[in-house]
């Protein structure tokens, strides 16, 4: 992708139309500082919790245990568009909320069964391994593809024309270490894919999970690899399971 020849270029436009149409694109709830799962660290000062809060034992033991960032996307409900996303750090004392923003899932809400077109966000812990956009490298942590493929076909709603200006591609149904355009769906393409977390446009998506320019470029430059960054992302009842 980061080739500037034809070929190359005509290829990034066909996996840019099949991942686009696939999985993001479009026509907040609060999270919760306490909860099951979420109870504060005796001893620790305020602001470190011994889990991450909202997160209950069955999504809690899919994170991995060398995971010390995590993007937690708080869903105000299982068929509402609106969510809030969490970035949280750990540390000895625990995990530490870093930042928060309004954000947008699935126009439909969410799904533990997710399928291409069902305009719904896939509930669960998905690795965050590659990054890019239509816009230059911001500073990312993530390798970040850099490519004018990124950019939404020109019969999408005028709204959506920058969604795609800095991307991370979630870990659902891809191969992790290539470009977020790569169109291929190791589950078959039934199970959808191309969810990406993107700049928002206002309302929900279709699938992916969207927050504000500041918002995404802020993670870019705070996701690291090293960190073994994941998102975890459901509606509260899914989350707190």
């Amino acid at each position: 992708m980061r080739t500037a020849g034809c070929m190359v270029r005509r290829a990034a436009l066909a996996a840019v139309g099949l991942t686009l149409l696939a999985g993001c694109g479009g026509n907040g709830g609060a999270a919760r500082d306490e909860g099951k799962g979420g109870g504060r660290t005796a001893g620790a000062p305020a602001g470190y919790t011994k889990t991450v809060p909202g997160v209950g034992a069955q999504l809690r033991a899919r994170i991995p245990g060398g995971t010390r960032q995590v993007v937690a996307v708080y869903g105000k409900g299982a068929d509402s568009p609106d969510a809030t996303m969490v970035l949280y750090a750990k540390a000895s004392k625990g995990w530490q909320r870093m930042a928060s923003w309004p954000a947008h899932n699935g126009r439909r809400g969410w799904t533990t069964d997710h399928h291409e077109n069902d305009l719904r966000s896939p509930v669960g812990v998905f690795g965050l391994s590659d990054a890019g956009g239509v816009l230059p490298d911001p500073g990312a942590k993530l390798p970040y593809t850099h490519s004018a493929a990124f950019t939404p076909p020109p019969y999408w709603d005028k709204s959506t024309r920058h969604d795609f200006d800095h991307v991370i591609a979630v870990d659902y149904n891809r191969v992790k270490g290539t470009s977020p355009l790569d169109p291929t769906r190791p589950q078959g393409q039934a199970k959808g894919g191309g969810i990406w977390l993107h700049l928002d446009h206002g309302s929900g998506t279709s699938g992916c999970v969207s927050i504000s320019k500041a918002g995404m470029v802020s993670l870019l430059r705070t996701l690291d690899p090293k960190q073994r960054p994941v998102v975890v992302m459901g509606d509260a009842a899914h989350l707190a399971a």
